[in-house]
């Protein structure tokens, strides 16, 4: 949530603010996971210095672009929590406006859509159920790395928190799949 707040801070300031840019990093973290940051920033040379220091001391392995893009794909995502509708309504109404794909669970609907389609799929889904929670291009990984260690996985998920702390970094895409075993051993 305060990436959210700081992505709109910065994107809304007046004229005469700074200028902000779009950056993506790539590289693999603890466990050889891929990840993928994405960074909003008014100053390239302070974020690359902050991202590279976070995957440099967290034990990760900064890569160049397009290292590990292309184990993931760019899709349209939209969120809807569970409340907004029953499965199969909102399964319906998504596939008729133009979804790949839809899946529930205990609270939320997620949507998937082309990424050209994600604009149409949007405004057909608000039409009917009124704003989503989210409605973004995302990452996808086509790809898991299974993470088995729980001394490893500890280390990914504070090289994640670490990048996500970061004032520029709006958002972190990996491929790491975590078991319920040792998620549970590290609580």
């Amino acid at each position: 949530k305060d990436n959210i707040e700081r992505a709109i801070a910065k994107a809304s300031q007046t004229a005469g603010g700074d200028d902000y840019v779009a950056t993506r990093y790539e590289g693999f973290g603890p466990g050889k996971v891929a990840v993928i940051v994405e960074c909003l920033t008014d100053n390239k040379n302070r974020t690359a210095g902050n991202v590279r220091t976070i995957f440099g001391k967290r034990g990760g392995a900064m890569g160049e672009t397009g290292s590990v893009a292309f184990n993931f794909e760019r899709i349209g995502y939209i969120q809807y929590p569970l409340a907004t509708a029953e499965a199969d309504a909102m399964f319906e109404a998504a596939l008729e406006a133009g979804a790949n794909d839809v899946a529930s669970d205990d609270e939320h609907h997620e949507i998937e859509t082309l990424p050209d389609d994600l604009n149409v799929v949007t405004e057909a889904l608000e039409a009917k159920y009124g704003t989503p929670s989210a409605s973004r291009l995302d990452w996808k990984p086509m790809v898991k790395t299974d993470i088995t260690d729980a001394e490893v996985a500890q280390k990914f998920l504070d090289f994640i928190d670490a990048l996500e702390d970061d004032d520029d970094v709006q958002k972190v895409y990996h491929n790491a799949e975590i078991s319920e075993d040792i998620l549970e051993k590290l609580v």
